[in-house]
């Protein structure tokens, strides 16, 4: 959780000082999104490429390795010339380098534990949220102070000191694989579960992420800038954001047990239709005092999402899986952080409001809805067919 706190400060900074860079490089809110969108892009790639990196070789190698590349990218982006620049720089090393310390860190957790596996991925992934409460007050104190380059400079400098030392005392050792999960015991569990192939289900998983996740980044990406423009001061929307993600750390709490008692397809399906609710909340109330509200229920609301996509997956698949294919799904899910972004600077762009991107969110919010019912249905599907048979012989 710790590692996963220092790492995700990509996730974050580049949210809090959106307002600061758009001034600097005189930018439009959609051009002004670039460089988050890059690092979450980032993300995803660097994700993907570590899981594999650590089902080979353990965690601690390629996490080590991003933290170098992470810090030394916070240093350079403080000298960026451009908005071009800055954004290319900040995806290919903020990106790619903090990438190691949250989807990987979740696949390494999930390898740990069995009977409470539920509660342990949403543990490993509080590190992501937490970072969204550290993070954004002493990012917007360090900014207005200082301005946001000496700023980048100090993340690096920092991160760099602590992620290292701590990655290699924590994580030397590598857990053991005695028998196969008797969840997956072999590839084709998939198709025996849920009646469809292997990569069918991962594509399916992987775009239920990117559709809840282009809903999520409306006001986690935005509501810095959001509050800017009604005039509250990007501090307050800092604020709000430390509020929203302080929740969200509540959430993943909450639902780890729920994880534990329902299983991730049920979970997913419960924690996005909070969401989509909580997203609705935003277009009535723009109260300062109800801002501070419904960020906190969309906090609640959203927490529970990102986890049930690691514990479907260890449902499914092997363990010796687990590292790529955990991965996959979460660095799937910071696609859509990526696209929602820009296209709710976008819309913002072509509107003069946030209210289109909001319905924007939802919309994509259902399309998420509608895969997760889709799958439980798959999936209970064998249970149903099986009770009728049964109940027919037994008449």
């Amino acid at each position: 959780m710790t590692l996963s706190t220092l790492g995700c400060v990509g996730m974050w900074s580049l949210v809090v000082a959106l307002p600061a860079v758009q001034a600097d490089f005189n930018a439009p809110r959609a051009d002004a999104t670039l460089p988050y969108t890059l690092t979450t892009i980032g993300f995803m790639i660097g994700g993907i490429i570590v899981g594999r990196l650590a089902d080979r070789f353990g965690i601690l190698p390629p996490l080590a390795g991003g933290t170098i590349l992470m810090s030394l990218g916070y240093v350079l982006t403080a000298s960026a010339p451009s908005l071009l620049v800055f954004a290319v720089v900040s995806g290919v090393t903020i990106g790619l380098g903090g990438a190691a310390s949250f989807a990987p860190l979740v696949a390494d957790a999930s390898l740990w534990f069995d009977r409470h596996r539920g509660l342990a991925i949403s543990l490993a992934t509080v590190g992501s949220s937490l970072a969204g409460v550290v993070w954004p007050p002493i990012i917007q104190h360090f900014i207005a102070a200082v301005g946001w380059r000496q700023t980048h400079i100090g993340i690096g400098l920092f991160c760099l000191a602590t992620m290292l030392p701590l990655s290699l005392v924590l994580l030397r050792r590598r857990p053991v694989f005695h028998k196969a999960t008797p969840e997956a015991a072999s590839t084709g569990s998939t198709h025996q579960a849920i009646g469809l192939a292997p990569s069918v289900t991962q594509s399916l998983l992987g775009f239920a992420g990117l559709c809840c996740c282009v809903a999520m980044s409306m006001p986690q990406v935005h509501l810095v800038a959001y509050c800017g423009d009604l005039g509250y001061g990007p501090a307050r929307g800092a604020e709000m954001l430390a509020v929203m993600l302080g929740f969200g750390v509540a959430s993943r709490l909450i639902f780890g047990w729920v994880l534990n008692f329902i299983g991730g397809l049920p979970t997913l399906l419960v924690g996005s239709a909070m969401q989509a609710i909580a997203l609705a909340l935003y277009l009535p109330f723009n109260g300062l005092v109800s801002l501070y509200v419904v960020s906190a229920i969309f906090g609640l609301a959203q927490g529970g999402i990102v986890p049930s996509y690691a514990v479907i997956i260890r449902e499914l698949f092997p363990a010796q899986e687990a590292g790529l294919r955990v991965s996959l799904a979460i660095s799937v899910t910071l696609a859509g952080m990526a696209l929602g972004g820009w296209l709710a600077g976008a819309i913002y762009d072509w509107t003069g409001s946030y209210a289109a991107a909001l319905v924007n969110g939802i919309a994509w919010n259902i399309m998420n809805m509608a895969i997760a019912a889709w799958l439980l249905h798959r999936r209970t599907l064998p249970r149903r067919l099986a009770a009728s048979r049964q109940q027919i012989l037994s008449a």
